[in-house]
């Protein structure tokens, strides 16, 4: 079969099951990329959740061995909520990042991903592929931008003309000598405003990142934040969209394209104080079909208690104490002293000094002796 003729029939079939862009790109080892990944690692840079065999990251026909294309795709998300819920005193709530509106999107990329493999394996007689999204061994912003998806911007997300940065990717390694694509000349040029406006100072030159310092792994960890990023979170509890907002590159781009990533706003803008006690089975019915759940509800808490800390938000202190009192997660009960100390409520140091009698794991007296550093 003629590769040209298949390429187009391609991109006309990515069009009908829902692909924004596509985009073709050699299979050949991403040399510059692997040094910069040698040198994240070194410099401790790197997040811990991508692979961490540099050789795997860059090399494709380690994945595949007859490799000679990528194929790259993007799906465009929703960069504005209709009828945002709004939090006030009393109920305030937090915010999961765009990324993390609807369905999760590992999942919408790999059903696309899998017709596309089925459409090359029915119809290109020998075509071998393999695909990943997101977790998988390859730099998804590498290929994509290797395939002309979009350049890579200095807040290190790829950034295309039509969607902005708010797209996903996904890739398929294939045994088929697809023509490749140009890549885009970077856009970016002089601006800096995703530098100069990142909350933790994460980005430290254009097109690098500290995963250490970046607000959207930190509300993936799961132990207790350090102390100089609560006050950065703000009322995020999960990911972080502030160098994507400020991106000129990104403005009017709404992207209100597929349904399914369409912003549920209960879900993606939740009510903070029912999440500090939401039950397993509840959590998985609400929040279970997001990818901002993927870690499970105690990074959520954490980060939830922090944002009420945040509001100074005096009504909630009821239910900090039972958390305090009642969890059985360290890492929990000492955001929730520290949070209780920060508010400063008129019940603050009472519950502060009683808990500081019973309480016996060491990481949560700390907290606690934090708390009352507020109120003394």
């Amino acid at each position: 079969m003629n590769v040209l003729s298949f390429q187009k029939q391609l991109r006309e079939y990515a069009k009908t099951i829902g692909i924004d862009k596509i985009g073709f790109a050699s299979a050949a080892p991403f040399i510059d990329l692997k040094q910069r990944l040698i040198q994240q690692q070194q410099l401790n840079y790197q997040s811990g959740f991508e692979e961490s065999n540099v050789e795997l990251r860059t090399e494709p026909t380690l994945l595949l061995e007859e490799a000679q294309s990528i194929v790259a795709i993007a799906l465009a998300y929703p960069s504005k909520m209709v009828d945002a819920p709004q939090g006030k005193k009393g109920a305030r709530r937090g915010i999961f990042c765009r990324a993390s509106w609807g369905v999760d999107y590992h999942i919408a990329l790999r059903k696309r991903l899998a017709l596309l493999e089925e459409f090359i394996q029915e119809n290109f007689p020998g075509g071998r592929t393999k695909s990943m999204v997101d977790t998988g061994e390859l730099s998804d912003r590498a290929v994509a931008e290797r395939a002309g998806i979009g350049w890579s911007g200095k807040n290190t997300n790829i950034i295309t003309p039509e969607f902005g940065s708010y797209v996903y990717l996904g890739e398929i390694i294939t045994n088929i000598p697809f023509e490749p694509d140009e890549p885009m000349e970077d856009e970016c040029l002089d601006c800096r405003l995703c530098l100069d406006v990142c909350p933790t100072g994460a980005l430290i030159q254009g097109g690098q990142l500290n995963a250490q310092k970046c607000i959207a792994f930190l509300t993936q960890t799961k132990g207790t934040l350090p102390d100089e990023f609560r006050s950065h979170l703000g009322n995020r509890i999960y990911g972080c969209d502030t160098c994507q907002t400020i991106c000129p590159k990104n403005k009017r781009k709404h992207n209100l394209i597929h349904e399914e990533f369409f912003p549920e706003p209960e879900i993606a803008k939740p009510l903070l104080e029912p999440l500090l006690t939401i039950s397993n089975k509840q959590f998985k019915n609400e929040f279970g079909h997001i990818s901002g759940s993927w870690r499970g509800k105690k990074p959520l808490q954490r980060n939830a208690i922090y944002a009420l800390a945040h509001f100074k938000e005096e009504s909630a202190i009821p239910t900090l104490e039972e958390v305090l009192k009642k969890d059985d997660r360290p890492v929990i009960r000492g955001a929730a002293a520290w949070a209780i100390g920060k508010i400063n409520g008129e019940q603050s140091l009472a519950i502060l000094q009683q808990a500081l009698q019973v309480e016996k794991e060491e990481e949560v007296i700390l907290e606690i002796e934090k708390g009352l550093a507020f109120i003394h």
